[in-house]
């Protein structure tokens, strides 16, 4: 029996269907918000009159920024149904061509799912205090500005726990005996 070749890496089963479709649903997630961000930043009355005098250049840059970063973030998490997050792309010198170590891919999902979940649940209990003692209201004086609000981050709220269910889905689909890639 010929001996296979220790750079030989095993080709996991394709993820199912569900698991594509919600990895692209994690990355649609950040969009409102980011975008809710950018209207802020152009001068859109997301706020109060008020709002956009108090940022400076730099910190609209940063707004900015951070929307665009992350919606990368975001767009990780394709890389959990995706080729690339199995086989280190040939781009990648000295590394490209051989599996990615399931626990390379896992750990960092599964930290990242965490601290998601756990920011993202004390932001909105923050916003819901605040809002019910009216702290808020100098901030978005109208209710349909709060609502935009609410509306454009709530879906962060299950960026976390989808990332979780996504990040098993990956861990397990990894684990099991495969055939061998083909390079």
């Amino acid at each position: 029996m010929a001996e296979l070749d220790t750079r030989t890496t095993l080709a996991p089963p394709p993820p199912p269907h569900g698991q594509r479709v919600l990895a692209h649903v994690i990355a649609m997630l950040t969009l409102p918000s980011g975008l809710w961000r950018v209207a802020f930043v152009i001068g859109l009355p997301v706020t109060a009159a008020g709002g956009l005098a108090m940022l400076t250049t730099m910190e609209r840059i940063q707004l900015v920024g951070l929307s665009l970063f992350v919606e990368v973030l975001a767009l990780l998490a394709l890389g959990l149904v995706q080729r690339w997050g199995e086989v280190v792309p040939g781009w990648v010198p000295v590394l490209r061509g051989r599996a990615v170590p399931r626990l390379v891919a896992t750990v960092p999902a599964m930290l990242g799912a965490l601290a998601l979940t756990y920011m993202w649940s004390l932001a909105a209990v923050r916003f819901v205090d605040q809002v019910g003692d009216g702290s808020l209201d100098w901030m978005w004086p109208e209710t349909w500005q709060k609502a935009l609000l609410v509306v454009c981050y709530l879906p962060l709220l299950a960026w976390g726990p989808l990332l979780a269910v996504l990040t098993v889905g990956y861990h397990r689909r990894r684990g099991r005996q495969h055939a061998p890639i083909t390079r």
